[in-house]
């Protein structure tokens, strides 16, 4: 059984800032419910460049199927917890 890694603040403001500089808005507008694509018009283009950020920023591989997941902050936060865990 696998134990899943519960992110420190430090990397979920990492997580937070990679979002918002791809997304070119202002940290403040985000929140961990905000939607990528209908709050801050995100496109998939952008979807995948957030997971890839990822993957390099914290050295982990995550299936482009979690896009689906990872329409908000919280559920970025959550597709790199599992991803740590592995």
């Amino acid at each position: 059984m696998t134990n899943v890694v519960t992110l420190t603040g430090e990397q979920r403001t990492q997580i937070k800032e990679l979002v918002c500089e791809i997304l070119e808005i202002d940290v403040a507008d985000v929140t961990g419910t905000s939607l990528f694509k209908e709050d801050h018009d995100a496109d998939s283009m952008s979807a995948i460049e957030i997971l890839t950020s990822l993957e390099h920023a914290f050295s982990i591989e995550i299936d482009q199927a979690e896009l689906t997941r990872m329409v908000n902050l919280d559920g970025a936060v959550a597709v790199v917890e599992e991803g740590l865990s592995r």
